[in-house]
């Protein structure tokens, strides 16, 4: 079964806006455990603007899970990741002004780079996996860089599905091939819903993990925390 891990900014989010602690992030990263949830997902970035540096230790008190913290490796995330230990860290190649993850690393280019970090994260007993687009070249690269996974960037796969073109998926299962031939694990993130997760979890062969918080928490408006997990757990059940 392909594991769900819930990404939590969008609660934080929501709770900056009003400066208090309503909701409360760690109630529900509880709850959302409780609800069925394999994992928790966070992406702090350096202006704290939804998830804060100070949640990432908070949190150690509640995962019970699998803990992912997601992230630019700048020097400030990384002595982050080195304090907290979570299980994995997902490296992620954006910008401090960017609103959300727009692009895979190019392992090729920056393969010494994330060598270093991938060395560093996996000396102290972490888990790492470098974010990618669907290209063969940059998850074969990423195997050389001593990642243990790689998640595949999922934008384009979502917006295509949703124009009723799933021919997208190919570059995704090539991808997904290349990984099982390498030795890597497979995530996959970014606009994953419920309305596409199962088709590309149905295709996508050995995929561990998705990593879900934009479209989830909007399901859930209408839909309900529990109810929504529990369609997604549906959806990935094997």
């Amino acid at each position: 079964m392909t594991k769900l891990s819930v990404n939590i900014n969008k609660i934080a989010t929501l709770r900056n806006a009003r400066g208090g602690n309503i909701p409360d992030l760690l109630q529900v990263a509880k709850d959302v455990q409780q609800f069925g949830a394999e994992g928790i997902t966070i992406h702090p970035r350096p202006d704290e603007r939804h998830i804060r540096y100070q949640d990432a230790f908070d949190l150690l008190k509640v995962v019970t899970t699998e803990y992912n913290i997601e992230g630019n490796p700048i020097p400030k995330f990384i002595d982050l990741v080195l304090q907290v230990k979570p299980t994995q860290v997902t490296l992620v190649p954006d910008a401090e002004d960017a609103i959300t993850s727009n692009a895979g690393w190019d392992t090729v280019k920056h393969k010494s780079f994330l060598t270093e970090v991938v060395t560093e994260f996996k000396r102290n007993g972490i888990r790492t996996s470098l974010f990618v687009d669907p290209v063969e070249a940059m998850v074969t690269a990423s195997a050389t860089t001593g990642a243990d996974r790689v998640e595949l960037y999922t934008e384009r796969y979502a917006r295509e599905y949703a124009r009723g073109d799933k021919t997208q998926i190919a570059p995704y299962i090539k991808a997904a091939l290349e990984a099982q031939k390498v030795g890597l694990g497979l995530n996959a993130g970014h606009d994953l819903s419920l309305d596409n997760v199962k088709y590309f979890k149905d295709n996508i062969p050995n995929l561990s993990e998705v990593s879900i918080g934009h479209a989830l928490i909007c399901e859930a408006l209408y839909l309900g925390l529990e109810n929504v997990i529990q369609l997604y757990l549906n959806k990935l059940a094997d």
